[in-house]
């Protein structure tokens, strides 16, 4: 019987040594995906605030009104092409067609930004409009 108990122990060993791992394979994801989450947060914060520092006027919109002119602008041809030139379009984005799409019918149905008081239309509306 001495053999059968140290197979015994050995396989409640193995069983714990795998749980463990296992365990230490959750914890390396977690800090993968937060990882992950820190480096986009810190890009788009780095992004947006590259884009509202050339664009100051921008911090004025509401968000509906920032969202119709991110709308009217990047999903613009022009932004297209430049991304283009810069990034050609890849096996991976070749999909994303019908999302632009999409997009470009909301922006034909988007409200117009709300004009200032002084009843001029802000920079980014008269680039949108």
């Amino acid at each position: 019987m001495t053999n059968r108990k140290t197979l015994d122990e050995r396989i409640a060993a193995a069983k714990l040594e795998a749980e463990q791992k296992q365990n230490r394979l959750k914890l390396l994801l977690q800090e993968q995906k937060k990882a992950e989450r820190k480096a986009r947060n810190h890009r788009l914060c780095e992004r947006g605030g590259k884009v509202e520092s050339r664009l100051p006027r921008l911090a004025l919109l509401s968000d509906e009104q920032f969202d119709v002119w991110m709308k009217k602008t990047l999903l613009s041809g022009f932004a297209e092409k430049v991304l283009n030139e810069i990034l050609p379009p890849s096996a991976d984005t070749a999909n994303s067609g019908d999302a632009v799409a999409q997009s470009a019918e909301v922006v034909k149905t988007a409200q117009p930004p709300i004009a200032h008081s002084s009843g001029k239309m802000g920079d980014a509306a008269r680039v949108a409009g």
